[in-house]
């Protein structure tokens, strides 16, 4: 199985690569440590990238996470609110045809309706051109708090931080990754994938560490910086839902109840594994990577289906050693 291109080595960094602590990730391929997080050098130098280059506007809407965390179906709920808003802003008639001739779900993977600036954007383009994304622009980025673009964090725009709980997360790194590397050996046998997870090596960790800024910055910035957990989003889709769209100013009157379902509806997690552009394992031509590996289960505590008894209770102990005094749980 051929590697994602963003596997590869970036040869533009070859000089300063060796100025990187360097690990190897699940006997595969190295990870490089800049400011405290891990990376491959693709990524890396996309992320240097964009943080010397990237001019963020007032409205600009980030949605920020770590790998695993829900990402993905935060872009389908962020884009479908902003799209639903347009579309009521309008007073459009249309009927129902119309509407879903207009879904940006049906026509584009999901994990690329929104771009990534480390990804799409910056990777290989030190000067992206965002001039055709209609404002508020939506945009995604693994990017650790500390290493954001300063117009980021001192412009007026929002950020969305999903977080989830870090056992789920592992589960679905294992098979996340598995999905474009496994070898005719099979899968990386998760519990070497566990050591590395715990020591905070994989691709933008540790996990806490990443987590953690941003908790402390919404706790500090509210107005600017929304954090969301993927368990609520599971529990309660409806009221994060609405939440979320108030945070992005495009709140949901009275009057907009059956918007709301329409959202949660076009945007839940069994529609978007079944919809044509996202099925198929088929490569994603921008980033390599089958297209259904994407999606998988969604559900909160599939950890139980992978982790040891020793191995749940040793994550449990770091995350609380971890996260003890700062207020946050991630259960």
């Amino acid at each position: 199985m051929d590697s994602p291109k963003f596997l590869l080595r970036d040869p533009s960094l070859e000089p300063l690569l060796d100025e990187f602590p360097r690990e190897k990730f699940w006997e595969i391929f190295y990870l490089y440590q800049w400011e405290g997080f891990w990376n491959t050098s693709l990524h890396l130098r996309a992320s240097m990238d964009c943080q010397k280059h990237f001019e963020a506007m007032d409205d600009d809407v980030i949605l920020a996470s770590g790998m695993k965390t829900g990402s993905t179906w935060m872009r389908a709920l962020c884009g479908s609110i902003l799209q639903q808003k347009r579309q009521s802003d309008e007073k459009d008639d249309e009927n129902e045809d119309e509407a879903e001739d207009k879904d940006f779900l049906a026509k584009t993977h999901t994990a690329h309706s929104v771009t990534t600036l480390e990804g799409q954007a910056y990777i290989g383009n030190p000067h992206p051109d965002f001039s055709t994304i209609p404002s508020p622009r939506l945009f995604h980025t693994h990017i650790s708090y500390n290493l954001l673009p300063p117009s980021i964090r001192d412009s007026k725009c929002k950020i969305v931080y999903i977080a989830r709980n870090p056992k789920d997360t592992l589960v679905s790194l294992w098979h996340f990754i598995n999905s474009y590397t496994s070898t005719e050996k099979g899968p990386y046998p998760i519990d070497k994938a566990f050591e590395s997870f715990y020591n905070g090596v994989h691709p933008w960790g540790p996990f806490w560490d990443h987590v953690l800024q941003y908790w402390k910055a919404s706790l500090e910035r509210p107005h600017k910086i929304m954090f969301l957990k993927y368990e609520d989003l599971k529990r309660d889709p409806r009221g994060q839902v609405k939440k979320l769209a108030e945070f992005m100013g495009r709140p949901f009157g009275e009057e907009d109840e059956d918007a709301v379902d329409k959202v949660v509806s076009r945007c839940s997690l069994e529609r978007l594994k079944n919809l044509d552009v996202n099925k198929g394992n088929a490569r994603s031509v921008l980033t390599g990577i089958p297209k259904d590996s994407f999606f998988r289960l969604g559900v909160v505590g599939d950890w139980k289906n992978h982790f040891t008894d020793d191995m749940a209770d040793r994550l449990d102990q770091l995350t609380r050693i971890k996260l003890e005094g700062f207020g946050l749980h991630l259960d």
